[in-house]
């Protein structure tokens, strides 16, 4: 057996989203999101679940960060929903505010860290009514929200996030139609990246004016998207590709104050780029302390089927219209290499993380003086919980969360720059499209009676945790 030792410093945590876990979907003044809307709306869900009730964080808050400190935690992520705090969108809701108070005094009454972030995809519907992310002014009306927040979180929280995974909220969201609002307009898209972006440094900048002592990222997804057959050029350059609409297209903005030659070019139709105008990159790029890197899985990608006509916009599950995310490269091919896979089917590529934060200390964050954080990894398993709702999940999320932390400590010694890393989920909880069906927590939740009861994996995560040591076989 191999042992795999951590510095002292590095920070263990888990990692939760508003619209997710909190429930209370008109309490304490709080208004509809744009998940609401999307949740509620035939066959955009599956089994037509909702965010409505979720896990009742709301109401179980206390409890759920004394169970977080009972596993030896130390750095909690959660998600401040714009809808809770702003109902209309750019009004601050005092009794909104006072919930994340509470939860703040908690933690910190705990010893846990608290990391906050701005947007986890609850757009107030307010918002989306007057275009949403395609509308430059909402923008600004997040630099105002984050200011609001600021305002009153400010002296407790050290770390603040602007957006979770932008590319969810921008092609998964507006050109796929798999995450709200459900679009399929790759230009919609294409806009949405370029406000998100603008909106990021717009809050940044307020941020920093308000608050220099407080340390402030985002959290970009990233997936390590591999050539099918390396000597063949079209699965090269599909490999180009998928890196382009899927890394490249938020990191070069972030941290070069452009978009990709490439990409500008593979996305030409649909507008990339035309939303932007005179000084926006500068803000875009404003210097930030952290990148928050979530990491699930990679691909092996393949050119197109030469005369391949299909049809681009196509039936979801539920009926609903569904497009590739991937704007410019949708037909693109995703092939299987026989790995494992979660039950979500993605690939289980603990290697692809090594490479991925290597390659950000070295092309991106390095150059720039910032520090990463694996700020999400988990999976989804099909959980069989026992009589008394225990699930021994040893030999799939541990073992899974096992391997990414050896990858993890591999991408530290070959010199990236990794402050720490945070499990997806401390809850199992409404996973978006998919509902209440796929559970990615380290605690189980039944949706039932909403019992917390720690999984295995929770029970192993809260030793390393506490020894700061991971043990491979």
């Amino acid at each position: 057996m191999t042992e795999l030792t951590f510095p002292p410093s590095f920070s263990w945590g888990t990692a939760t989203a508003a619209y997710q876990i909190e429930g209370a979907r008109h309490e304490g003044g709080r208004r509809d999101s744009i998940w609401d809307t999307f949740s509620h709306t035939p066959g955009a869900v599956v089994n037509g679940d909702t965010g409505d009730v979720t896990c009742d964080h709301y109401h179980r808050m206390p409890s759920d960060v004394a169970l977080m400190a009972s596993l030896g935690i130390d750095t909690y992520r959660f998600s401040v929903s714009w809808a809770r705090v702003c109902p209309d969108g750019r009004t601050p809701n005092p009794e909104g505010l006072d919930f994340y108070d509470r939860l703040v005094d908690e933690l910190v009454g705990r010893r846990i860290r608290p990391w906050l972030t701005l947007y986890h995809w609850d757009l107030p519907q307010a918002l989306q009514d007057r275009g949403g992310w395609t509308n430059r002014d909402t923008a600004s009306a997040f630099a105002d929200y984050a200011g609001a927040v600021l305002d009153r979180l400010g002296d407790r929280v050290p770390v603040w996030t602007t957006l979770n995974e932008p590319w969810c909220s921008s092609f998964l969201s507006y050109a796929a139609g798999e995450h709200a609002p459900g679009h399929t307009s790759p230009t919609e898209a294409v806009d949405a990246a370029h406000h998100l972006l603008l909106g990021h440094g717009l809050a940044v900048q307020r941020i920093r004016a308000d608050r220099p002592d407080v340390s402030v990222g985002i959290t970009t997804n990233h997936t390590v998207a591999d050539p099918a057959d390396p000597s063949n050029p079209a699965d090269v350059d599909a490999a180009r590709r998928i890196d382009g609409a899927f890394n490249r297209v938020f990191l070069d903005p972030l941290f070069r104050g452009e978009y990709p030659a490439d990409v500008l070019e593979d996305m030409a139709e649909a507008g990339l780029g035309r939303a932007a105008r005179d000084g926006d990159f500068a803000v875009i790029s404003s210097p930030i302390d952290v990148l928050g890197v979530n990491y699930y899985n990679g691909a092996a990608v393949a050119g197109a089927v030469p005369g391949d006509e299909s049809p681009l916009v196509f039936a979801g599950p539920g009926g609903l219209p569904r497009r590739s995310p991937y704007v410019g490269s949708e037909r693109v091919r995703f092939v299987p290499r026989g790995l494992p896979v979660t039950a979500m089917g993605w690939e289980v590529q603990p290697e692809g993380l090594t490479r991925l934060l290597v390659r950000l200390q070295e092309e991106y964050t390095g150059p720039a003086g910032v520090r990463l954080h694996v700020t999400e990894n988990g999976a989804a398993y099909d959980d069989v919980p026992d009589a008394a709702g225990f699930v021994d999940d040893t030999h799939t999320r541990s073992a899974y969360v096992r391997d990414h932390l050896a990858a993890v400590h591999a991408a530290i010694e070959a010199g990236a720059a990794v402050d720490g890393y945070m499990v997806w989920s401390m809850l199992d909880n409404f996973e978006w499209a998919w509902g209440l069906a796929k559970r990615f927590g380290i605690v189980r939740v039944d949706f039932d009676t909403l019992q917390r009861t720690p999984k295995a994996s929770a029970l192993w995560y809260a030793e390393v945790a506490r020894s700061g040591r991971v043990t491979l076989d």
